[in-house]
């Protein structure tokens, strides 16, 4: 802490410390004129600036100023482009500068462990290093122009059922190497400002007074020196919140806690030194926000300009375009020609959804129309409504559908938009199935029964299973893709954009497929994560399931070939090289994905995990080489019962692929990894633990031999019986497997060699 933050906590009496640890309102924070802190406003994101104007709620209910929406977490990550995440991070930045907002509260890098997760739409990815590198380049790009953020829900907050009071159970490995690795990395590597708690419980304890997530992980591990707030309105007990890490908060509650907080340290409950750090931390983002608006001073802009951000609607459409995911291209059928007569269906062709609904839900500028934006290169498109969002009479449906049978009829290409409404995914509340509507099923069944080249263009927040797979020529997913999702479209629909978004997160063939399909989302207020490690790919990977498509999949309107990998290691480390070649006719971007496998583990691992990924731009017949440095964190696992992390020693295998399912090279390494610490062996070690120790291997057969020729043989020829029973029987239980003959003294012999030589 500086000189001056110092001498601010200490003019401060206990009264205006505590007062500092809790909001002044729904959105900004106390001030204290004596000292010269300054109130600061937050308000949220984060695909967006959700400045209410009038009245405050969190659920997205009341009007908010005008921002650019720009795609939401679940289209941005299947850019695979942290660059582009920065460029967003940027422009955000600067409407939060003018609307003087010194914080937005996002990203939300939470793992999608289900794809019924309400909130999936706002979060990233199933896997966490795409999760951490994505919300990096969105973070560089939001602080680096003076505007902090709210890294959020920590942690292991991964359903809307309950999310108030559940418990996840999560075992500690799963935890590190999932759930927490999403946070740790943009900690140590970007300093967000704010690091927001989530509303649930994590192993019995809410997370706004979890002393081992908030202290000593968070803040003592990892060296996290900014400000924890609480989600609003996540705090149960205020003193044992300060007592247990929790700095901030929010939203202000009219002095009721800080009576609360007030009480407990009258009484002894809460020590001084524990209100003290939590006001230093808030005092020391003061200080920063004040520097940072010193720094970018807000410019205002005339009327006019006000009225809009032009150019952060061209980034939101460039945005669009390149997190969208062609995932079926059969018979060319994509690109559209312009002149070709085509046909378009689907009441979401006019009213594309673009956004989630709940706290991130943004008042656009200006919201594209696909059949409009469509029109542009074909003016002449037919369109039938095919379906109502809201549903119809059977009457009416049938009208609809005829209608639509007919326009195909006539037409040489047949465009269906599909997706759920609204209300099908929003904060609050999960989704129960993974079906689109049925009556959006019954219009691509019907058009594909008559014509020979439909396209499906989906808009939607997670994965949908998609009985329409064998009978479509065509299938583009969208995603919710922003307020420029409508032109994003017609441009990939068209041409002028070469499709190059990877899906973020599995798509399985049915919803029975999941992971966490027999725990989600728990019942009596407890989520067991009993999938352990083995979330998105890495379960369908471990349980050889094929999914509908696969993590890192997408199509592109050209072709690349993969060739001269070369992988070097160092200690624990490895830098990969290969080439990369556009040998298509058109230019395009390839996502290069590198997925790192142990050879032989002796422990229970996925089969593989992404530690690497580049999206590169080629021109037709260009090559590219690229290089990939894989440091320690990508081999490592996280070792329970030594409590650290580890590199296991031994071979492993680096895989350049396309998706989680299409490896197109591999080549091995060694590493010499960490050494354990040394064996101690018991009565109940196994035989085949024992046998791993040369030594003791060769004192155990000695005394088996002597058993067997004193007419006790302890296991009979067999080898897969042998085999079994080395894996399962304890050393101790020789003497009664021999009748007594294997001794007491014969097993401390067995004992004494095998520990000696570990």
């Amino acid at each position: 802490m500086t000189g001056r933050l110092e001498s601010q906590l200490q003019n401060l009496t206990m009264e205006e410390k505590i007062e500092l640890l809790s909001g002044a309102d729904f959105w900004t924070t106390k001030k204290n004129e004596r000292i010269g802190l300054s109130a600061f406003m937050m308000t949220d994101g984060p695909n967006g600036l959700r400045k209410q104007t009038v009245t405050s709620d969190h659920l997205g209910m009341n009007a908010s100023m005008p921002a650019t929406c720009f795609p939401m977490g679940c289209a941005l990550a299947c850019s695979w482009d942290p660059g582009l995440a920065e460029q967003i991070g940027e422009a955000l930045a600067g409407e939060c500068r003018e609307a003087e907002v010194d914080i937005l509260l996002g990203p939300g890098v939470n793992l999608k462990r289900s794809p019924l997760g309400g909130r999936n739409f706002e979060y990233f990815s199933e896997d966490p290093y795409l999760t951490a590198q994505m919300a990096i380049g969105y973070i560089n790009g939001v602080q680096k122009n003076g505007v902090g953020v709210s890294l959020k829900h920590f942690a292991a907050n991964n359903q809307e059922t309950e999310r108030l009071v559940s418990d996840s159970i999560v075992d500690e490995r799963t935890l590190r190497e999932l759930y927490l690795a999403c946070f740790e990395s943009v900690v140590k590597e970007t300093d967000p400002w704010t690091v927001m708690c989530s509303y649930n419980k994590l192993n019995g304890i809410y997370t706004s007074e979890h002393e081992w997530l908030l202290k000593k992980i968070l803040k003592d591990e990892w060296q996290y020196d900014g400000v924890v707030i609480s989600d609003w309105g996540a705090v149960n007990e205020k003193s044992d919140s300060v007592k247990n890490g929790l700095d901030l908060e929010m939203p202000g509650n009219r002095g009721s806690s800080d009576q609360l907080l007030l009480e407990a340290y009258k009484a002894g409950t809460v020590s001084t030194e524990a209100v003290d750090e939590a006001a230093a931390r808030v005092l020391r983002l003061g200080d920063r926000i004040l520097q940072a608006r010193a720094a970018k001073a807000r410019k205002k802009r005339s009327a006019a300009e006000r009225k809009e951000w032009p150019e952060h609607h061209e980034l939101a459409r460039k945005a669009a375009a390149d997190c969208m995911v062609l995932l079926k291209n059969e018979g060319s059928v994509l690109p559209l020609i312009p002149g070709e007569k085509t046909a378009v269906f689907g009441e979401l062709a006019c009213d594309v959804r673009f956004q989630g609904s709940g706290s991130s839900k943004v008042n656009p500028y200006h919201v594209e129309s696909p059949l409009e934006e469509m029109k542009k290169y074909n003016p002449s498109l037919l369109y039938a409504k095919g379906y109502e969002l809201g549903g119809s009479t059977e009457d009416r449906e049938e009208e609809l559908l005829r209608e639509a049978e007919l326009a195909a009829s006539i037409c040489e290409k047949a465009v269906v938009f599909a997706g759920y409404p609204e209300r099908a995914e929003y904060e609050g509340e999960d989704k129960v199935s993974l079906s689109l509507p049925e009556n959006q099923l019954t219009l691509i069944r019907r058009l594909s029964s008559i014509h020979p080249a439909v396209i499906v263009v989906l808009c939607n927040g997670a994965p949908v299973e998609m009985p329409f797979r064998k009978d479509a020529e065509g299938i583009l997913e969208m995603y919710l893709a922003g307020e420029a999702a409508g032109g994003a479209a017609a441009d990939i629909l068209y041409g002028a954009v070469n499709p190059s978004g990877r899906l973020a997160e599995t798509f399985p063939k049915k919803l029975e497929d999941t992971p966490s399909w027999l725990n989600f989302p728990g019942m009596q207020k407890k989520t067991h994560y009993a999938e352990g490690l083995f979330v998105g790919y890495r379960y369908y990977d471990k349980k050889t399931i094929e999914p509908l498509y696969p993590f890192g999949y997408g199509l592109s309107y050209t072709d690349f070939a993969y060739s001269n990998l070369s992988v070097k290691a160092a200690r624990d480390t490895a830098e990969v090289q290969l080439e990369i070649q556009n040998t298509g006719r058109l230019a395009g971007a390839e996502v290069v994905q590198i997925y790192v496998r142990k050879q032989g583990t002796e422990i229970p691992r996925p089969e593989k995990e992404l530690k690497g990924f580049q999206k590169v731009h080629l021109a037709p017949g260009e090559k590219k080489k690229l290089t990939f440095t894989l440091p320690r964190e990508a081999f490592r696992y996280y070792d329970t019962d030594l409590r650290k992390w580890q590199v296991e020693p031994g071979e492993y295998e680096i895989q350049a692929a396309s998706s989680s399912r299409d490896i197109h090279l591999r080549s091995r390494i060694t590493l010499e990894g960490d050494k354990r610490p040394e064996t101690i062996y018991d009565k109940n070690s196994t035989l085949a633990e024992i046998s791993k120790n040369p030594e003791g291997k060769a004192t155990l057969e000695k005394w088996m031999t002597h058993c067997a020729r004193q007419g006790y043989p302890i296991f009979t020829e067999e080898p897969e019986f042998i085999q079994n029973a080395y894996e399962t029987t304890p050393l101790r239980w020789l003497i009664m497997l021999s009748g007594g003959c294997f001794t007491e003294e014969m097993m401390q012999d067995i004992l004494k060699k095998s520990n000696r030589q570990s």
